[in-house]
């Protein structure tokens, strides 16, 4: 093996997904979900008689907590890893307070505990944030890490040569095993609160298309393969975004009611989206709800900022 996709069984299967990777005995995870998760993930060392010693980089391609929650429980049992993020990311990992306040005011303390587990402070030494562009050596082989903004201020994307695969976290889309079983693929963008930016969101996927690389490994959810194809539903997705977006602006009225709007607009679009493809009974389940609601709440606030701004 090369690339193990691991499920996290994050609230449902097949929702998250973390990735381990090895290169002549070297080993790195992409990804960690919450730490919860965290007991998968070492059974997945055993179960390829991997030992947690062997484990050189935890890497987070951002520090929203489905992504990166399980950091600090997962380094406690991986003494000779280093937790690879974006600067602008590390720092919440080195001092988690404000994120898990910020996550706790959400969803409350009890919620939050049973869906994000303790999250606890990572020594500033075990820590380290990679420039954009720049390559870590693994194994025989190198990890190139580069900046993919649009989705979080605090992305990047993880381009592994030996394989010519990327690792997109959010950057590339939302594609869901359930999304293929249509009568063709679907992926569409995640634009959830607080950093969507339209502009730098097309830059960023125009750099993943650059890489050439063979394979997207997306979070959510496995291997793509065809990305200029995954490119073209990204824009489509990137588009509407923009067009309920300066809609909002056109509008002005930032009194409640724009996150109502932003969701009525993209109901719309997912409902056309995913009758095309065979996929209406899909609308109903939790997850695409969520991904609706989010989705609408990072538009409307991104416009809403906008607005603040000009004001």
């Amino acid at each position: 093996m090369s690339i193990v996709t691991i499920d996290c069984q994050y609230v449902l299967p097949q929702t998250a997904a973390a990735y381990l990777i090895e290169d002549h005995g070297e080993l790195a995870f992409v990804e960690n979900n919450t730490a919860h998760a965290v007991p998968i993930l070492l059974k997945t060392l055993r179960d390829f008689a991997f030992s947690k010693e062997a484990v050189r980089y935890i890497i987070i391609t951002h520090v929203h907590l489905d992504h990166a929650g399980g950091t600090s429980a997962l380094l406690k049992h991986c003494p000779n890893a280093t937790v690879i993020a974006h600067p602008k990311a590390a720092r919440h990992v080195i001092d988690p307070s404000r994120l898990v306040q910020s996550a706790e005011a959400v969803y409350g303390k009890d919620r939050f505990a049973k869906m994000f587990g303790k999250i606890d402070p990572v020594p500033k030494e075990k820590v380290y944030s990679p420039a954009d562009k720049e390559a870590l050596d693994f194994g025989k082989s190198k990890l190139h890490f580069l900046y993919t903004r649009g989705h979080a201020n605090h992305h990047f994307c993880i381009w592994y040569s030996k394989e010519n695969v990327i690792f997109t976290g959010d950057t590339f889309g939302l594609a869901y095993p359930a999304l293929q079983n249509g009568t063709k693929p679907f992926l569409y963008a995640t634009t959830s609160p607080t950093d969507f930016d339209y502009h730098e969101a097309v830059k960023s996927v125009q750099k993943i298309v650059e890489t050439k690389s063979q394979c997207a490994y997306l979070t959510h959810f496995g291997a793509w393969h065809n990305i200029p194809l995954g490119a073209e539903m990204m824009m489509v997705s990137l588009e509407k975004a923009k067009e309920i977006f300066d809609l909002l602006l056109q509008t002005q009225e930032f009194d409640g009611s724009e996150g109502s709007l932003a969701y009525t607009k993209l109901l719309h679009f997912y409902r056309r989206e995913f009758a095309k493809r065979g996929l209406e009974h899909l609308m109903h389940t939790p997850w695409i709800r969520m991904d609706l609601e989010l989705n609408a709440q990072g538009i409307a606030f991104a416009a809403q900022r906008i607005f603040s701004k000009g004001k």
